[in-house]
């Protein structure tokens, strides 16, 4: 209700509803100025459609994105909550609508755990992009701005179709700072106009025109805060509580999307030029259908993973290396699982039994092999890991340092996320490695990037690979450079001339 605002009787105290044009006197009301009645109306009818977590106090956009702009709305950081746990929530909006592959964000930044975070948008009934929770903490973080560094991906049967980035700034305030400081910051770099009521005084704000316009009204000490929108066009968004903006997306060029490997192979390896106390120096990796385990050759090989006994004195490729066939094991994949083979003529021990000759048996996580089964401690591995994609071998006898395995099943990726699988702390410790399109990846577990690896590969900000790795084309690097070696040495005929060795 509000009294007769006729000009030409100020005197008349009769009272009208809203909707009336004529108080009971018959003096018509005026329409063109908004009434305390008419704002906060409006004010909680924009409230109620407005996100649930918005920009603080009164965030006006003037005028939506426009539609082919794509960009993500960001809101609910509390800036208040300095030194604990805080969760942004992060729309997709503006997306160019191409109907194929699926949407994936990826963060980078120091507040968040782990360092990366990585996330799906999912369509809901409507055909929009159903919004995603982002965690990240300040807790014994040092005050001050912190950027997250944000990619947007669209893919499709493990191609990336399209990518945005964008880049915004997180503001970790000191634990004293007040709430004052604290929005004086941030309407710094996020407002473009702040209007202050104080002392029973009004402030009045007219929107006018387009563009995006954010304002921020404070109205306190019996102040009055007169805002009319009546003039703003597109979407009005106005929230309370917490900060919102927008951070546009940028798209950028992605490689071409060819199946082709840049380094296609079947077999490579992982050199540790300085390994570490615990580690291996060479990480063997093998992608075939059907792995055999054999007796090491310098020549002639019929295995794909050639074995050596390690005694005190390191490897011997003599003495009881050669009570192992050429032909020792098999381990191939089955179903889901894998399974291990015996075809020697020696035999094979799986936890101390031997499981018979030409009958598969299921590797397990922690299985003890032992080849063979007629002399004991020539080659012992353990499986420390099953994976959906493959396996990992450990030795656990005196070669224990100089060598593990990858043995993975060629073209297939178990996508994103991982699938959990049961793996020994060793195993774990190890990047998660994948074959697919003819070639070894490098597949980061915690925002799912995919690197090829190649000879010209720069490993050192993979995760899980230390320093002084590098990446070899054979899976036996120190076979070929022996003979590398003998090449160019040359050997002296009892004649004295010199011949190459092959």
């Amino acid at each position: 209700m509000k009294k007769c605002s006729n000009p030409d009787h100020p005197h008349c105290t009769f009272w009208v509803t809203p909707s009336e044009r004529c108080c009971a006197g018959g003096h018509a009301q005026a329409t063109e100025s908004l009434s305390s009645y008419d704002l906060l109306s409006a004010l909680r009818k924009a409230r109620a459609n407005a996100a649930p977590l918005s920009a603080p106090l009164a965030r006006a956009p003037l005028a939506s994105k426009q539609s082919g702009l794509a960009h993500l709305h960001i809101s609910g950081f509390d800036p208040r909550a300095a030194g604990g746990r805080q969760t942004l929530k992060m729309e997709l909006r503006g997306m160019p609508d191409t109907g194929a592959g699926q949407i994936t964000l990826s963060l980078q930044s120091e507040l968040i755990a782990h360092g990366a975070s990585r996330q799906q948008f999912g369509r809901t009934m409507r055909g929009d992009w159903r919004p995603v929770f982002v965690e990240f903490s300040s807790r014994d973080k040092e005050h001050g701005q912190y950027q997250i560094e944000v990619e947007v991906l669209r893919e499709s049967d493990g191609n990336t179709l399209q990518a945005w980035v964008c880049t915004f700034v997180i503001l970790v305030p000191r634990l004293d700072a007040s709430l004052t400081e604290i929005h004086q910051i941030f309407l710094s770099t996020h407002k473009n106009v702040r209007v202050v009521a104080d002392d029973a005084s009004i402030a009045r704000v007219n929107a006018q025109g387009g563009g995006q316009v954010d304002i921020d009204v404070s109205a306190r000490n019996a102040g009055i805060a007169h805002l009319d929108l009546g003039g703003a066009q597109g979407k009005m968004d106005t929230g309370f509580t917490t900060i919102a903006w927008d951070e546009d997306l940028i798209e950028i060029d992605v490689p071409g999307t060819s199946k082709n490997h840049p380094h296609p192979s079947r077999a490579a390896c992982l050199v540790n030029a300085a390994p570490e106390t615990g580690a291996q120096r060479q990480i063997r990796l093998f992608a075939l259908d059907e792995c055999v385990l054999g007796r090491f050759e310098a020549d002639y090989q019929e295995a794909d993973v050639l074995l050596c006994h390690f005694g005190a004195d390191g490897q011997d490729s003599s003495g009881l290396t050669r009570r192992l066939s050429a032909r020792h094991a098999l381990i191939r994949r089955a179903g889901s699982s894998f399974e291990i083979e015996d075809v020697s003529r020696y035999g094979i021990l799986l936890d101390g039994i031997w499981p018979g000759k030409n009958k598969p048996t299921p590797l397990r996580l922690g299985m003890r092999i032992e080849l063979s089964a007629s002399i004991k401690g020539i080659v012992i591995l353990s499986v420390t890991a099953l994976m959906p994609h493959g396996v990992v071998l450990h030795r656990i006898d005196q070669g224990a340092q100089a060598e593990c395995f990858y043995l993975l099943a060629p073209d297939t990726h178990p996508g994103y996320p991982m699938p959990a699988f049961a793996a020994a702390p060793n195993a774990a410790a190890l990047p998660l490695l994948i074959h697919r399109d003819g070639g070894f990846w490098h597949l980061d577990q915690l925002t799912g990037k995919e690197t090829a690896l190649g000879p010209a590969t720069s490993l050192d900000k993979l995760s899980r690979i230390p320093k002084h790795n590098r990446f070899a084309s054979v899976p036996y690097p120190e076979q070929v450079q022996a003979r590398g070696s003998n090449a160019a040495r040359g050997s002296e005929t009892p004649t004295g001339h010199s011949v190459l060795a092959v």
